[in-house]
């Protein structure tokens, strides 16, 4: 009997939602920081076996929005409680269970009406075992329909054991993809969200998420790729900063990149980055769609 399904990952920003998603793919699909806000999409991982096909869903973590760009994030991360067979709900051990009661109510909702939901507390290499097993029990109570799995996704700990129960929890199904499918995503959106790594790690305050990455030329020959991307901010002061003195910020950002989208394709790449101000566009609702942020 084959088994199949969507395994959506939800939860509040910083909790390790990507990290879990790349642990249990097995391979760098989400970006990764320390900041908040580093996943504006929803992105799929799929993983395939003889007898099973697991679709997961890596997603936004759930905020208030202040803008346009924020609102529709979280509408990826709603749009994940529609379609899931399994739900993730990622929390950590340093959590507000009350930072987005609303979101988890509509979790627990779920759950009651006989959806999967693990709940999973992630990052419990940074805490005690009396503080995680009063976390247990609190989630138990919280959730009492969901299954409390503690992790820790960046040590490994307990992720293959989390794979192994929502391979038994997928419903038999055919797959939805090709079996040497990885993800929905085209080459193109990993460089972009790669580039936008870097601007996160190497910038401070309000720049890196100011920022939108497109690659406007993509070039794949024998021996190597030829890439064309621009960094789209807000305002003409912010390109400034992004260009760094001398083109020093600039330079460092795409020298990154490049190396880590030569490991991902597993190629040469020549990587040429630009700046241009596209003025506003977090706010602007036919910007945000042209960018990808549109759910229809």
């Amino acid at each position: 009997m084959h088994r199949a399904g969507f395994v959506n990952i939800v939860g509040n920003p910083n909790v390790g939602k990507s990290t879990l998603m790349n642990a249990l793919v097995g391979e760098r699909l989400s970006i990764i920081t320390q900041k908040a806000q580093t996943t504006r999409h929803r992105i799929m991982g799929i993983v395939n076996g003889d007898d099973f096909q697991i679709v997961y869903s890596d997603t936004p973590g759930v905020l208030k929005p202040q803008y346009r760009l924020q609102q529709q994030m979280v509408e990826f991360s709603r749009s994940a409680l529609v379609d899931a067979d399994v739900l993730l709900y990622v929390t950590d051990v340093q959590d507000n269970a009350d930072k987005n009661a609303d979101f988890l109510d509509k979790v627990k909702r779920m759950a009651q009406a006989g959806t999967t939901v693990f709940l999973v507390i992630n990052k419990i290499d940074l805490t005690t075992q009396d503080t995680l097993e009063n976390l247990m029990q609190f989630w138990q109570r919280t959730l009492p329909q969901a299954k409390v799995r503690p992790i820790s996704a960046r040590e490994r700990f307990g992720v293959e054991q989390l794979m192994e129960e929502i391979k038994q929890a997928l419903p038999p199904s055919p797959p939805f993809f090709e079996k040497d499918q990885l993800t929905d995503k085209p080459a193109r959106f990993f460089v972009d969200e790669i580039i936008r790594e870097k601007i996160l790690l190497n910038y401070d305050k309000e720049i890196p998420y100011s920022v939108e990455v497109e690659v406007e030329t993509f070039q794949e020959e024998e021996a190597i790729i030829r890439i064309g991307a621009v960094i789209y901010v807000e305002r003409e002061s912010q390109k400034g900063i992004i260009i760094g003195k001398g083109g020093t910020a600039l330079k460092k950002v795409g020298t990154q990149a490049r190396h880590d989208i030569e490991a991902f394709f597993g190629k040469q790449v020549f990587l040429q980055l630009f700046v241009k101000v596209d003025r506003d566009w977090r706010s602007n609702q036919n910007r945000l769609k042209h960018y990808g942020y549109d759910l229809n």
